[in-house]
């Protein structure tokens, strides 16, 4: 019998699923404890969707949806007692939904109540929670093969979006119809009368909400932190005691760098806080001195080397080395056993920690570019416009998503490097680590590699895309415009979702399929967006060049 089956993430075990332990480092407990979140949650949704069509909304339901399901994206909360916890609320939340319809509907609901949505108890014990949990993993989501992956590929569009919904609600912005469509989405999967291509147009509804919930983030950042401007980043270090802070949740960082300031501290960032340097209201902090590392796989041998504390606020941990756990720590949803994690926003014992070790000696190098959002591109519109009428840029390529420890990804890399120099890259997301560091140059000003952000700033990509769209009177499938992407966990599946939901086709996606794509689903993503997996470097680049 399998230990636990997760399929998750691009780097599922033999590209079919872990099935003893994670490749991510998930135990199986913990991996058990998440189906049983993710089933709970749906039968919070079922209650909270039916409240909802009667005009009844809960903020406390709405926000722990988005977390518990950020709870359950890969390399966040790998803690067994943190998990019980989410479990146990989630059917606090269940009943509060129900009570919700109930009273919104004058009485009790009079039809049949699926089994994720009854009055089922949550067992005492983790060790029974645990069993519980291994009944209602992916496998069982659906008799039909086909419903059950396009089903699974919803789920993790779902919990994609949550991840960008909870930066938005930290800093203040909710969106009542991104809440409600989740509730939607998560009940949806327990409505036997639904068949596929319901599940399919659902899907493409989880993408447009999506460009809606990562315009409202761009929205918090911008109003919160100013428009990101380019600017130049130092990958070396400046001498002095160092916190390293790894994650994308920009208003952690603001409050460490206030509480940082004036005590002889700098911060460095790490994987997709390298876009932070970008915006004006957080780039005036002169102690935020440069970026540390490379992408979020090589952490294990990278923090060894790093001299003062380490914070990661949200996904992307891996089991700490012994060299530093005790001075790494844990911030919001992410949560790993025996490392400290911290509680609301009082950062002291970061602090203190960072104070306590080696700190820097003075190690000069390099810059490399960050803050090309699209108002920053934008603003070069009618240069960009001219180079490419004049044939100086023959093509623009997105190349961006996850990085991962698998092979196959210098892919992207030799991608990058063999572009002819009238080619423009948009970046984002750390699957840029496989190449920002490269001199690309310019085309008359313009740089050949522009960092457009974290993975939700997609977002800015799309509107680039979009603009150059309406410049040219197009559709931007006649762009000169190509799509290469690389994924590894969940918010990527929902960035995917969001381009298909612009009907964007020719996309090339790799390093390998996602292991939850039967070959029916597969099939109709190609007859319907012409997507495909990644191959030769040399043959796909010809094939995009046209040459």
């Amino acid at each position: 019998m399998e230990e636990m089956f997760c399929f998750q993430c691009e780097q599922a075990a033999g590209g079919t699923g872990c099935t003893k332990i994670g490749v991510c480092g998930k135990q199986p407990d913990v991996a058990a404890l998440q189906d049983l979140i993710v089933f709970g949650l749906k039968g919070v949704a079922f209650w909270a969707h039916k409240a909802r069509e009667k005009g009844a909304i809960d903020r406390d339901i709405d926000v722990h949806m988005i977390e518990a399901l950020f709870t359950t994206v890969t390399n966040v909360d790998f803690d067994p007692a943190s998990c019980a916890k989410v479990a146990q609320k989630t059917v606090q939340m269940r009943d509060k939904a129900r009570a919700l319809f109930e009273k919104a509907n004058g009485g009790p609901f009079k039809g049949d109540v699926p089994a994720a949505a009854g009055d089922w108890k949550l067992p005492a014990g983790q060790a029974e929670m645990v069993a519980l949990g291994r009944k209602h993993g992916v496998k069982a989501f659906h008799s039909d093969p086909d419903v059950n992956s396009v089903q699974n590929i919803l789920l993790y569009g779902c919990k994609g979006m949550a991840a960008y919904a909870d930066h938005a609600h930290i800093l203040g912005k909710d969106d009542p119809k991104i809440y409600g469509f989740i509730h939607k989405a998560l009940a949806s999967m327990l409505d036997a009368k639904l068949g596929l291509m319901d599940f399919v147009g659902l899907c493409m509804e989880c993408g447009k909400t999506n460009i809606d919930c990562m315009g409202l983030l761009n929205k918090a950042h911008i109003e919160k932190y100013q428009a990101p401007t380019p600017t130049p980043v130092s990958i070396g270090a400046k001498a002095g005691k160092a916190i390293l802070v790894s994650g994308h949740d920009l208003k952690m960082l603001e409050e460490l760098l206030k509480q940082t300031e004036g005590k002889g501290v700098n911060v460095y960032t790490h994987v997709e806080m390298l876009p932070a340097h970008g915006y004006p209201g957080l780039k005036k902090y002169k102690h935020l001195v440069g970026n540390f590392g490379s992408a979020w796989q090589n952490q294990h041998k990278e923090f060894a080397d790093f001299p003062g504390a380490i914070i990661f606020n949200t996904n992307c941990i891996q089991r700490p080395g012994d060299q530093y756990k005790d001075r790494l720590f844990t911030w919001g949803r992410v949560q790993w056993p025996g490392v400290k994690h911290i509680d609301g926003w009082d950062f002291s014992e970061v602090i203190a920690a960072a104070q306590k070790a080696e700190g820097f000696k003075e190690m000069p190098a390099k810059n490399i570019l960050t803050g090309c959002g699209h108002d920053a591109v934008l603003g070069l519109a009618d240069k960009v416009i001219a180079a490419v009428k004049s044939g100086a840029i023959k093509r623009f390529f997105v190349i961006g998503g996850c990085d991962g420890a698998k092979p196959g990804r210098n892919y992207y890399t030799q991608f990058a490097e063999k572009l002819p120099k009238d080619t423009v890259i948009l970046t984002l997301a750390c699957g840029k680590y496989r190449f920002n560091k490269l001199d690309l140059g310019d085309i008359g000003g313009i740089p050949r590699l522009l960092d457009v952000g974290q993975c939700n700033d997609a977002y800015s990509a799309v509107q680039i895309a979009l603009a150059l769209a309406g410049a040219f009177n197009c559709g931007v499938n006649d762009l000169p415009l190509s799509i290469v992407l690389s994924w590894y966990e969940q918010k990527a599946v929902v960035v995917l979702l969001s381009l298909l939901s612009l009907d964007i086709k020719n996309m090339k996606l790799g390093p390998t399929l996602p292991a939850f794509v039967t070959p029916n689903v597969l099939n109709f993503l190609v007859e319907n967006f012409n997507i495909g997996p990644i191959g030769s470097v040399e043959e796909d680049m010809k094939q995009m060049l046209g040459a």
